[in-house]
């Protein structure tokens, strides 16, 4: 169910879906997550995933949090957590190779990218909402690194609901994975190929 509350410090976020950032090109059947893995398996793809379950699930963290103690932050639960082990395992089986991961530092996107345990994670403030919608130099930053990518294998970014919202338009579940396939071009376009539903 897509979220209706939107959080204090991430409200402005959803401001941020400007024409001239949005990077999808439409046609895409919801839920196309055959098309995804496909294209993850070839390789040369992104796969942009959502953090796991966190409850109470509509974003944002508690007043006062900091960035580097997770006690203050919302977290996975325990289904977000088996839902970051089955992706996981579902890349695993479906064979895809992993050529870099890159996880937001907020520790729900973390502990996901180290649950799934398909590479070395590594934190980026690129995967992070802007707080500034008027200078989204993040969400600059994110497109360039999806534009960018060739490979080899997949490139796996976890990060939240409202930093794909900013570049997509739209907000995923939970552990929804969608794939995108950089433009041949590198002018910053890419096509929206899959969406993977969360492991259940």
């Amino acid at each position: 169910m897509i979220e209706s509350r939107i959080p204090s410090r991430f409200a402005r976020v959803a401001l941020c879906v400007l024409a001239t950032v949005v990077i999808v090109t439409p046609g895409l059947a919801a839920g196309d997550s055959v098309g995804g893995w496909a294209a993850l398996v070839e390789g040369g793809h992104v796969a942009l995933i959502r953090h796991g379950n966190a409850p109470p699930g509509y974003g944002g963290d508690p007043p006062g949090f900091k960035i580097d103690d997770c006690k203050t932050q919302r977290n996975l639960d325990e289904l977000g957590r088996e839902q970051a082990r089955a992706l996981g395992e579902a890349f695993r089986s479906h064979h895809v190779r992993v050529g870099r991961v890159l996880s937001s530092p907020w520790c729900r996107c973390l502990e996901t990218a180290h649950l799934m345990a398909v590479g070395p994670v590594e934190k980026t403030w690129a995967l992070v909402p802007d707080w500034e919608p008027s200078a989204p130099v993040r969400l600059h930053e994110l497109t360039q690194l999806v534009s960018d990518w060739r490979g080899p294998g997949a490139l796996v970014l976890v990060t939240h609901a409202f930093t794909v919202r900013a570049l997509l338009g739209f907000l995923p579940t939970q552990g929804e994975t969608v794939v995108l396939r950089p433009s041949a071009e590198g002018s910053g376009a890419a096509d929206l190929v899959g969406l993977i539903a969360t492991p259940r």
